[in-house]
């Protein structure tokens, strides 16, 4: 073998050797284990799963939202309060705050709203109040409230003192130191659409004769859920709920939220459901809109309406993005009404606020 071929020979082994030697894992030096390779698998942190915090379990339960309270408000009589609302008149105050607004139309194609409370406290200043109409009377009797009005109609008088009912009127009644003129809407608006109140003004001075709590055997009987009714059911982000020529209610889903927010158009202009005590528009859980019979009364000269608050009808319910068509029902005007699924069973409201639209059964309601 020439010197050369050796040569080439040692050089292969020790390349061999040196690539041998590289792929052999390192020994620790400090392992004492003379460079055998363990066979312990390498250790792995596991990050156990974070648990949702649990929803709190409440004893109580708004009879009107269904939210859950600390204490037991449902056999206390809520306050149902009639809300002005001519344009020049807004905005509201204390809206943000009530449980159910009701909207029907009035003379002239102009709305009032009741808003009802059933915990007023804490409320703060409401209004601008305005006078009683007898169906609205009707619904606060329905929920055993103690209604607040400022002035009424002949009929809505006739209903108030036949009925029995609770009420306190800041125009006919002993009232003056519940209620106040506010300069501002005085100027602008005018005398009568300028009446204010407060929750806590009603509260210090509400006469001793006027009953705090419900009957024993009261019982509003609205159903609440967090989970979709059964049922058909459809898309419905926005709805458009047409009173008169002098205005319609629109309102939008806000996903984020969960509410649907108010906007009204009055006397052509698009206006913000806004609380003038907070500056914020105000949205709902659930809407509803109740068809029914709307007329003129016949030989009224002042233009005023009848509105039929018993017996049964068809609605609508716009919940989380979805309508529910269904029925409502009412036995007399002691009783509150029920909204039914197409079966005929409750229908379950999402929990919190609502907001009922009566209208008449020829009201071109739409959505999308």
């Amino acid at each position: 073998m020439t010197v050369k071929r050796m040569g080439a020979l040692l050089l292969a082994a020790a390349l061999s050797a040196a690539l041998t030697s590289c792929g052999k894992p390192a020994e620790d030096p400090g392992s004492g284990s003379g460079g055998e390779i363990s066979s312990q698998e390498p250790s792995v942190s596991v990050i156990a799963p974070i648990d949702p915090e649990p929803e709190p379990v409440y004893p109580y339960h708004n009879p009107l939202t269904g939210e859950g309270l600390e204490e037991d408000i449902s056999g206390q009589r809520p306050f149902a309060v009639m809300l002005n609302n001519l344009s020049k008149a807004l905005p509201q105050l204390g809206v943000s705050q009530a449980d159910v607004i009701y909207e029907i139309v009035a003379e002239g194609g102009i709305t009032r709203m009741l808003a009802v409370f059933q915990d007023i406290e804490g409320v703060g200043d409401l209004g601008s109040v305005r006078s009683a109409r007898d169906y609205y009377v009707s619904l606060a009797c329905g929920h055993d409230a103690i209604y607040v009005h400022a002035g009424g109609s002949p009929q809505a008088y006739d209903a108030l003192q036949g009925w029995g009912m609770s009420y306190i009127d800041f125009v006919n009644g002993p009232y003056g130191d519940m209620c106040w003129r506010d300069p501002g809407r005085r100027k602008t608006a005018g005398l009568e659409h300028s009446l204010l109140t407060s929750s806590e003004k009603m509260l210090d001075q509400l006469p001793k004769r006027i009953e705090r709590e419900h009957d024993q055997d009261f019982q509003v009987g609205w159903s609440f859920s967090k989970e979709a009714p059964a049922g058909d059911q459809q898309h419905a982000t926005w709805l458009t709920v047409p009173f008169s020529h002098y205005k319609t209610g629109h309102f939008t889903y806000n996903s984020d939220s969960g509410l649907y927010m108010v906007e009204q158009h009055i006397n052509g202009k698009d206006i913000p459901y806004v609380d003038g005590s907070t500056g914020q528009e105000v949205g709902f859980r659930n809407v509803l809109v109740l068809y029914t019979d709307v007329a003129q009364i016949n030989g009224d000269s002042a233009g005023r309406m009848k509105v039929r608050t018993t017996g049964n009808g068809e609605g609508l319910l716009l919940r989380d993005g979805m309508l529910y068509e269904i029925t409502w029902q009412r036995d007399s005007r002691n009783d509150c009404l029920s909204f039914l699924d197409q079966s005929g069973a409750p229908v379950s409201l999402g929990v919190g606020t609502s907001y009922i639209n009566l209208v008449d059964t020829s009201a071109e309601v739409s959505w999308g």
